[in-house]
């Protein structure tokens, strides 16, 4: 059965909206700055993906200001969510239909309240308005009462690779018949808690992000939501489709908590079993959205990867997280409607920042915009803690957005 894409939403620090997102990667205009809204003591130390938007703001523009305890993370998944459904086209009986799942992603969830949330249950505060919004599946909950979704729902957390293992799973609900359609994605949104974890793994960077270059320093973090509407052909009549989701794959190297093996086991598998499923040969590749995160381990595992796949043929890739940063559990529906921005227009957009090749592969990323570029097959890559590797791959089906 083919599934295809059929609605977009995006916001994230280069864009609040698709086509913004769209123009910044056109104009190579990053994200990556001091943030001015996230309130840390890393704000002035390290750079991030802030979205330029505040929560009064966001609040005002959703039409939510009688609305309690939400957190930043419920408001940029409804702006994403809501973005989608309008492009697609969703009525509000669709969306609630039983036959439309949401399976929505997060690794911080209401965690961006932790403050607020302590307040809240030691009665410090006035209010107990955030204690049902701590968990990750809060902003899930909080959208399906919203549009009072009745279809199968869930949130996934598996750290970076979260919000692509909803697309694989919406895909997989289709697939079997259990759902006619899908709202799949993912949102997360600045944190401390998340700040202070990776800062003591050691791994942020006070510059902007290098992704595969030999001088890389590290990451930065973003935030950010997208989700994608996705549709067997069963239902989709005359709407415009955006792209066709031809492969996934998953797999884990079960190697450490925080890093991948040398050997890129998990990566392989997930490259080759996406590829499997889609019922192509690795040469079919066009192009290649990589993790690409900056780290040490990272980018040369993600390279090791490739490698064992295309040997020396690997496609032309490059890291989009040097625009948005790492949005973690966002970073795989993000990336995964760059890929598609790249199936539509034929282009291709460079990884920021890159200068000298990782010596043992001597690969450069993509430095510049290609325009004009035959592209059929797109390959989104996301790799999360405790090596949990997935690859997807989007088909062009038309030219036009």
């Amino acid at each position: 059965m083919n599934i295809y894409v059929t609605g977009i939403g995006c916001v994230s620090s280069i864009g609040n909206n698709v086509i913004d997102n769209i123009k910044s990667l056109r104009e190579k205009i990053t994200g990556l700055k001091k943030p001015i809204f996230f309130d840390s003591k890393y704000a002035s130390e390290f750079y991030f993906g802030e979205v330029n938007i505040d929560n009064s703001s966001l609040i005002k523009e959703l039409g939510l200001k009688n609305e309690k305890g939400l957190t930043r993370t419920d408001l940029l998944s409804m702006k994403a969510f809501d973005e989608a459904v309008r492009c697609a086209n969703l009525s509000e009986k669709e969306i609630s239909s039983i036959d439309t799942a949401f399976i929505s992603a997060s690794t911080v969830g209401g965690m961006c309240m932790t403050d607020q949330l302590y307040n809240d249950a030691n009665l410090i505060s006035n209010t107990k308005d955030f204690l049902s919004s701590y968990s990750c599946s809060a902003h899930t909950m909080k959208i399906c009462k919203k549009y009072q979704m009745k279809g199968i729902s869930d949130t996934i957390n598996t750290a970076c690779s979260s919000s692509a293992n909803s697309i694989m799973f919406g895909s997989k609900l289709i697939r079997s018949g259990l759902v006619k359609r899908a709202i799949v994605g993912g949102v997360d949104s600045l944190a401390k808690y998340t700040v202070n974890g990776f800062n003591s793994l050691q791994i942020l960077s006070k510059d902007r992000c290098t992704p595969f270059d030999i001088n890389r320093k590290g990451l930065n973090i973003g935030e950010g939501a997208a989700y994608l509407i996705i549709e067997s052909e069963d239902v989709i009549k005359d709407k415009t489709c955006l792209a066709k989701i031809s492969g996934y794959g998953n797999s884990n190297d079960a190697f450490h908590a925080s890093s991948m093996s040398d050997n890129a086991i998990g990566i392989t598998k997930a490259i080759i079993n996406a590829i499997d499923i889609a019922g192509i040969k690795p040469d079919d590749i066009d192009y290649i959205n990589a993790h690409g995160t900056g780290t040490l381990n990272n980018d040369f595992v993600e390279l090791v990867g490739l490698k064992n796949v295309f040997n020396n043929n690997i496609p032309p890739f490059s890291s989009t997280k040097s625009y948005t940063g790492h949005t973690l559990g966002a970073a795989g529906a993000i990336e995964g409607i760059y890929s598609i921005f790249s199936l539509l227009h034929g282009e291709l957009y460079p990884n920021l920042n890159f200068k000298t090749p990782i010596p043992d592969f001597n690969l450069s990323p993509i430095t510049k915009n290609i325009q004009n570029a035959n592209i059929k097959f797109v390959m989104s890559n996301s790799y999360g803690f405790s090596g949990n590797c997935t690859s997807l791959i989007f088909e062009r089906i038309n030219n036009v957005y």
